[in-house]
């Protein structure tokens, strides 16, 4: 079995449990390279770390509000762990010698990725390029959706050579159980409060779902960021139609009851790659209405059965929210089909997509790949 090295940007709370279970498969060594301890933006709680963890010295480079990682000593992290294979999970220049490491030491490199066909449209055409020629040398390759297959298969990937890393959190940890709070809540938004995410919208629909029903809605914000206060003033010029609660920023340990509390979760991103948030709304037992610029949107939220997929427009998002909240049986059958569709998105799952990748990458390409589990 392998020795596997990882190279990251930083720890994330939502992949650190698949790196424990990585390295809990008998026979795998496992180390992670981080570039860093934590971004600048980011408030995560980490949940505990089994599994071998270098850091890098800290060099980060911010551009456009994007934080640029370049950590050469990645180069002699590599030479010192001597991995068979190095999965890396971007193109920062720590990447990019990692690739260069792999290619002197003929060493496979696994490119992963969390994007998808969507969100890489924009790429320029030398961060496209970068791609292609990572791509060419790569035997194996992992993707956390099918989006993410599709951007490969865009590169000429063939998918018999792609493997599933799902995006996934604890999902018994949401599942309501018989102590679950009360439903005080309409709707619940949960996330960075950024313009990118489009939190104004969900506001906007909470007064205009108000309206429909003839009573006044509850909406909870759960998070913190820069539209914090431009929030708490529409919030205050809505008061008659929504009653609004911000939460700010929720500890690991506390969203489970928060979600549980909501009757809908609203998810209108301009842009996310996935949607952590939906699986924990959809562990929560919760209906879903989402844009279709997120990753969830027509496979862990399919339209019709668990939620909504639809672009930003306040009067159709309110329209929908409304018969939701008119109609309990159709809620409840909503939020049942959430509990069912996240279930394959488990921690265990993730973990085998990522050693079944190297698996395949080390060995020899005429027969290896009958030799270990396809994706689902």
């Amino acid at each position: 079995m392998p020795k596997i090295a990882l190279v990251v940007n930083e720890p994330p709370p939502y992949r650190i449990p698949v790196f424990n279970r990585v390295a809990a498969l008998p026979g795998v060594t496992l180390q992670v390279i981080f570039c860093c301890r934590r971004e600048p933006n980011r408030l995560w709680d980490l949940p505990p770390m089994a599994f071998d963890a270098i850091y890098l010295r800290e060099r980060i480079t911010t551009v456009r509000g994007r934080y640029i990682h370049n950590n050469p000593d990645v180069l002699l992290a590599l030479d010192r762990f001597r991995p068979d294979a190095v999965v890396g999970n971007g193109f920062n220049p720590t990447h990019l010698y990692a690739m260069i490491w792999s290619a002197l030491r003929q060493r496979p490199y696994v490119p992963m990725t969390d994007g998808t066909l969507r969100s890489e449209q924009a790429l320029s055409p030398v961060h496209a390029a970068l791609r292609r020629l990572a791509y060419r040398r790569a035997r194996t390759f992992i993707a956390a959706s099918e989006g993410g297959l599709a951007l490969y298969g865009s590169y000429g990937v063939p998918r018999a050579r792609c493997y599933r890393s799902c995006l996934c959190i604890d999902n018994g940890r949401f599942r309501p159980g018989p102590a679950a709070p009360p439903k005080t809540r309409d709707f619940i938004v949960c996330g960075r409060l950024e313009p990118g995410k489009s939190p104004d919208l969900a506001l906007e629909v909470a007064a205009r779902c108000a309206s429909l029903l003839g009573r006044r809605t509850r909406l909870l914000f759960v998070g913190s960021g820069s539209m914090d206060d431009t929030l708490r003033q529409l919030a205050r010029s809505m008061a008659d139609r929504v009653e609004v609660e911000f939460h700010g920023f929720a500890a690991q340990r506390e969203l489970p009851a928060l979600y549980q509390s909501a009757q809908i979760f609203l998810f209108p991103t301009r842009a996310d790659v996935w949607g952590v948030v939906a699986n924990e709304a959809c562990a929560a037992g919760l209906p879903v209405i989402v844009t279709p610029e997120a990753g969830v949107a027509g496979e862990l939220v399919v339209d019709g059965q668990n939620g909504f997929v639809q672009p930003a427009d306040v009067e159709v998002w309110a329209k929908l929210a409304a018969g939701l909240l008119s109609n309990v049986a159709r809620r409840h059958a909503f939020g049942q089909r959430s509990l069912l569709m996240v279930e394959p998105y488990s921690f265990e799952r993730a973990a085998q997509g990522i050693v079944d990748a190297c698996v395949a990458a080390i060995g020899r390409p005429s027969d290896v790949y009958a030799a270990v589990r396809r994706p689902v």
